[in-house]
């Protein structure tokens, strides 16, 4: 009897966890068919979509098991369309389903059309590891199904060029002086910033510059910023300009328009920066160039009536005496008075503390 019982248990037992293992699979495609394993993917939004709008595409992935290791995306490529992973982290979840709890990864894709037109995305190759039973953790690669989406331009956007298609959109400008007291030879900066959720940088508008006769302009390379916060995607755009005013005059910055698809409403708005007049006066007088009166002191004046009247008394005797004399005496007397004139027309100290050297006062 209890043979029998042993044999029962040695016979029985390996059949029934291979039952349990061929119940669960031994593969994903298994696992997939056999129910314990699910993959299923939504657009969102799945209708009225313009160029440039995100679409949300979610790969979710159930099991009533359990993941045992880290989840791969292999994005597609599909013709005008730009898919991203911005996050690279699932969000996970669990349920109940007919009485059995499941484990949920769901994983969110970027979707961005860039023209009119059908798209389809096809299957979406996942690189999963999920725990099968008694069995070794199952490797393999499964599929998300297809989807179909359209993309149509509204009648309000057909005469425009370029648009911003987001829930949320500003555009602002400032200037880092004053405007209303500006010279020939001033400079000033202008910063342009756009602002929009749920699209890309790269798809923001630009900001056109203007080159003007008497104004010129020194654009800086524009600064593109994404982030993510809470799966929403964040876009700016910063312009920088200089200016230096070459030339007096009135300069105008003209106004710009830029038009907004709010995709909440569905709805064409317009953004506008405003027309910046400049008015530019000619050269302010700078206190080296300006001509100033010059006011000498009592001891200057004196020491200049000095040397005036040595001058005099000097060109007085030479016209006296020197045409008596001979010439070499003559010559010799005259270059004596001539340094005698330049040693009193120095000043009593050094214009300078070191005058053998390079370094000023």
């Amino acid at each position: 009897m209890k043979r029998a019982r042993l044999w029962l248990a040695r016979s029985v037992l390996p059949l029934a966890m291979g039952c349990s293992t061929l119940a669960f699979g031994s593969s994903i495609e298994e696992l997939q068919a056999s129910g314990h394993l699910r993959i299923d993917s939504a657009l969102t939004p799945s209708e009225r979509i313009v160029p440039g709008q995100k679409v949300t595409l979610t790969l979710e992935i159930a099991t009533d098991r359990w993941f045992t290791g880290g989840t791969r995306i292999g994005l597609p490529e599909v013709p005008g369309l730009v898919i991203l992973q911005t996050e690279q982290f699932a969000s996970n979840a669990s349920e109940t389903r007919n009485g059995q709890p499941w484990v949920i990864q769901r994983w969110s894709l970027d979707v961005f059309p860039q023209r009119a037109g059908e798209f389809t995305i096809g299957p979406i190759a996942l690189q999963l590891q999920v725990n099968a039973g008694e069995a070794d953790d199952v490797k393999g690669e499964g599929h998300s199904p297809s989807r179909h989406f359209s993309v149509a331009i509204p009648d309000s956007l057909t005469q425009i060029d370029q648009w911003v298609a987001a829930p949320a959109f500003s555009v602002r400008q400032n200037f880092d002086r004053a405007l209303d007291d500006l010279s020939v030879g001033d400079a000033f900066e202008q910063e342009i910033v756009f602002e929009a959720s749920d699209v890309l940088a790269m798809m923001l508008p630009t900001y056109a510059i203007e080159q003007q006769p008497g104004l010129r302009a020194y654009p800086a390379p524009p600064v593109l910023d994404n982030s993510v916060n809470r799966g929403q995607t964040l876009a700016s755009h910063r312009i920088h300009i200089s200016y230096v005013v070459e030339k007096a005059g009135q300069y105008v910055l003209p106004a710009r328009d830029y038009f907004w698809w709010n995709t909440q409403n569905t709805e064409l708005e317009i953004l506008s920066l405003p027309e910046t007049r400049i008015d530019v006066i000619g050269v302010k007088p700078s206190q080296k160039n300006a001509t100033t009166t010059m006011r000498l002191t009592p001891q200057q004046l004196l020491t200049r009536l000095v040397s005036l009247m040595i001058l005099a008394t000097t060109v007085r005797m030479a016209w006296i005496y020197l045409p008596r004399l001979p010439m070499a005496r003559a010559a010799a007397l005259l270059s004596n008075l001539i340094l005698r004139w330049q040693t009193l027309r120095k000043p009593a100290l050094a214009t300078r503390l070191n005058p053998g050297s390079n370094a000023e006062d």
